[in-house]
């Protein structure tokens, strides 16, 4: 897709958001079914069944996918196409790898070190682009900048947002 055909699909959007902003508030989903032999829980991402289970560190086999690394996969893949769309809007020839690394201390999610006080989840997140260009470095710093800015899983770690947790039998 070029910056023309990338307009010429957001340009109605953009247009219909500004006069209705109702039209642009989406609810999307996700769900799991949990595993009826292993530690498990599969999801359905659109596309293929995904069977999360304990990473090895937790007691996990390393056969499932870990739901630590599919947050930082999330965040790879939001951030490469938000990346991609903001180089087409702004007409630059991009290429490149991009890497998010996360630390995490297990003995917090196994309970284990509450008296030294070890929070569960991720302590550390690293995103990082090496990214083959000819554009100048201020035009690289834009686009950092804007991918950074239009990123939603990026704005959703580094801001925070309530999140409700119901139950139902």
């Amino acid at each position: 897709m070029d910056r023309e055909q990338l307009q010429a699909v957001q340009s109605p959007l953009k247009a219909q958001y500004r006069e209705d902003p109702a039209a642009a508030l989406v609810t999307l989903h996700a769900e799991g079914r949990l595993g009826d032999e292993e530690i498990s829980c599969s999801v359905e991402t659109g596309r293929a069944l995904v069977d999360a289970g304990l990473h090895p560190a937790t007691g996990g086999s390393g056969a499932l996918a870990c739901s630590g690394d599919m947050l930082l996969q999330a965040l790879v893949a939001c951030a490469g196409v938000t990346l991609r769309a903001v180089a087409t809007s702004l007409g630059l020839e991009v290429a490149g790898t991009i890497r998010a690394d996360g630390d995490l201390d297990f003995r917090g999610t196994l309970g284990v070190g509450k008296e030294e006080g070890v929070p569960v989840g991720f302590t550390r997140i690293r995103l990082a682009f090496d990214l083959q260009h000819e554009a100048g470095e201020e035009q690289i710093a834009t686009l950092l900048r804007l991918t950074e800015r239009y990123c939603v899983v990026y704005q959703t770690l580094t801001g925070g947002v309530p999140v409700e947790i119901s139950y139902a039998s």
